[in-house]
């Protein structure tokens, strides 16, 4: 025998909580229909199938319950020792395989597709999948971490408070993090994520994903650092622009000691304002937004001067 016709199809486990693929029937050349035990019908003991490069395009095709394919494979040496004895008989584990006939095999398919208490567990699955859905848009709402634009965070630094934060909720499974992924990327970030879908699907791994975000959005120039340095206090609020310039050399580097972020603020601020600041009274970054807050009156204060000095056409 140069090839077998193998019929693939898509079943519940016992529990009805999730799926597998069996395999139901082989097809000989010359048209004879053998039918597989329901115990060896699990894809995982036909070893030599599951290797086959013909599987990963039945794997890919099979994504609903009862869904069913036949398709040929060509027959290797360890094939044919496997579903073919030395006499020619098809056989399984030990077992002669029960011959039928295509409209027998035809009736077989159709009453487990149509067995109502399959079509009940897989309503409940449904509304169980529906229900997830629901919850992983509310758990996202618990998460404390902005959303991604692909401009204005450090992707590795991102990427670190987003995995922290799947810990934290217990999002560990890989299809589920890629999922609450998505509803925190905006603008061209969601056009990446839905190339990645197409390229990977959502039953990929995490680690790919991870993977391919930090290299698509990690920072390679020093754009981002010279403004995060650069950035200085020009009107508004103090307390304001110090939160902000804390929050741009964090997302440069995280590992910034406490001192150094100090004096970074510090030094975008205007000298009257430093000049009422006792360095060595400022030990935490809280310390010196403390300071900045009682002295908020005096920003609004030079505002008002300079609006009187004005002169009135």
């Amino acid at each position: 025998m140069e090839k077998l016709k193998f019929t693939f199809q898509v079943k519940p486990t016992t529990d009805g909580k999730s799926n597998y693929i069996a395999i139901t029937a082989i097809v000989t050349e010359d048209e004879k229909y053998f039918l597989i035990p329901e115990e060896f019908q699990a894809i995982s003991q036909h070893t030599y199938i599951q290797t086959s490069k013909t599987f990963v395009t039945v794997k890919n095709t099979l994504k609903k319950r009862h869904q069913t394919r036949s398709v040929w494979i060509k027959t290797t040496e360890d094939i044919l020792k496997t579903y073919v004895d030395e006499d020619g008989n098809m056989i399984f584990q030990n077992q002669f395989l029960e011959e039928t006939t295509k409209e027998q095999l035809t009736v077989v398919s159709k009453t487990c597709s149509e067995d109502p208490i399959a079509k009940i567990l897989e309503k409940l699955i449904e509304n169980q999948e529906k229900k997830e859905k629901q919850s992983i848009k509310k758990l996202a709402d618990k998460f404390v971490i902005e959303k991604f634009d692909g401009k204005s965070s450090n992707a590795n630094q991102w990427m670190e408070v987003f995995e922290k934060e799947c810990e934290r909720f217990n999002v560990l499974k890989d299809e589920e993090r890629i999922e609450i992924f998505r509803l925190f990327l905006e603008k061209s970030c969601t056009d990446w994520y839905s190339s990645m879908i197409i390229k990977l699907t959502l039953h990929s791994e995490w680690l790919q994903w991870k993977s391919s975000f930090i290299q698509t959005y990690a920072n390679k120039g020093w754009t981002t650092s010279k403004y995060a340095l650069s950035f200085k206090y020009q009107y508004g609020s103090l307390l304001e622009y110090a939160v902000k310039k804390e929050k741009l050399l964090l997302e440069v580097r995280k590992t910034i000691d406490e001192g150094t972020l100090i004096d970074i603020i510090a030094a975008g601020l205007p000298d009257f304002i430093t000049d009422r600041i006792n360095k060595e009274e400022i030990l935490h970054t809280k310390d010196l937004f403390s300071e900045l807050g009682k002295l908020e009156h005096l920003v609004a204060k030079k505002k008002n001067i300079k609006k009187k000095t004005i002169p009135s056409k």
